[in-house]
Parts: structure tokens; sequence; C-alpha cells
């Protein structure tokens, strides 16, 4: 596995190692012994996700507050989308910051999110299968997150407004800064 960093501390871009040959490909999506080793702590994934959306499908940018925060390990199964996080850490050098990536079932590529950031993706393909690990329960409660056009992020989703497709939800979450 190579592990690459993002400049946003924590955070980290995985690229498993693919075997290929003429019956096709086999990888480890996950082995948690190499993954603590390569990011240095330990981490206890205890419920795995996965989505399936079309083409313009936009979700996000979704967190949980409190100790419901959830770091998260993403990655895609089928497809192509454009993923985002934002850096919701106050201490943090890159608070208010935006990390964009593009993950797909053909670059194999994962993003290790650690706590304290939200995540929304957009759907590039035709559809996508979308996975993810976290390390804390779904709680809706405590579930919120931001408008994906937030003013101040100012995060290029590479897609006309009118041409995403949200949900109700989602149209409805505040901006970043009527966060803090």
């Amino acid at each position: 596995m190579n592990i690459k960093e993002t400049g946003f501390e924590g955070c980290y871009i995985i690229k498993p190692k693919v075997f290929d040959d003429d019956r096709g490909f086999f990888l480890e999506t996950f082995n948690q012994e190499k993954f603590e080793k390569s990011i240095c702590q330990k981490i206890n994934f205890v419920q795995d996700n996965m989505s399936y959306s079309s083409k313009g499908v936009l979700r996000g940018l979704h967190y949980q507050k409190d100790n419901s925060s959830q770091a998260k390990l993403v990655h895609v199964l089928h497809g192509e989308v454009l993923d985002v996080i934002v850096d919701l850490r106050p201490t943090s050098k890159t608070f208010g910051k935006h990390f964009k990536i593009v993950l797909s079932a053909m670059n194999k590529k994962q993003l290790f999110i650690p706590r304290g950031f939200a995540h929304g993706f957009l759907v590039l393909s035709e559809n996508a299968l979308f996975s993810y690990k976290c390390d804390n329960f779904y709680n809706k409660e405590k579930e919120t997150g931001i408008i994906f056009n937030d003013p101040t992020l100012k995060i290029d989703w590479g897609i006309a407004i009118n041409n995403a497709v949200l949900s109700e939800k989602d149209l409805c979450l505040p901006n970043f800064n009527n966060l803090f």
C-alpha cells in the first residue's frame, strides 16, 4: 500500500497494491494492521456504508458533531466521483479549507478522512457505487452539514449548480460561517 499526505493533517490518499494478470486483478481494500502502521494511529471502524448514485448527484457536505464525529475511509467500487472534504477543526492550519480528489474504480485510490471534516462527493460517471468505513456509528441527532455552494468555501465542483442533483435535506444545509 502506498500512502500519500494531502497537506491536511491526518488525511491521506491510499493506493492499494494491485496484482494484475490476464484474469483481472486482486487487491486488499483494507488491512487494519498495515493501515494503522501507515497512519501512525489506532482506528476501529464500526460501520460500513455504501451508496449508489447517478451522474450529477451531489451528496454533502455532511458531518456529525461532537462525540459523534466520524473518521472515514472512502473509495469507489464502480464509476468515478469528485470527492471533497472541508476541515472543520478550528485549531488546524487548514481550518475552513477544502481538498478535492477524483476517486474511481479505475484508479482504485482511497481517501482517509480523520474526524473533524465535512465530506461530500459528486458523481462524474453515469453511475457510481461509493463505499465508506466509519469509526463511529450514525447518529441522526448529531448529523448536519454545510451547503455545497457555500460562498466562503468557494468549492469548484466542476458542474453548473443547476445541473447538480441534490436531496431536499442537502439544499437546506447552513453556510460555513453560520456553524461557528
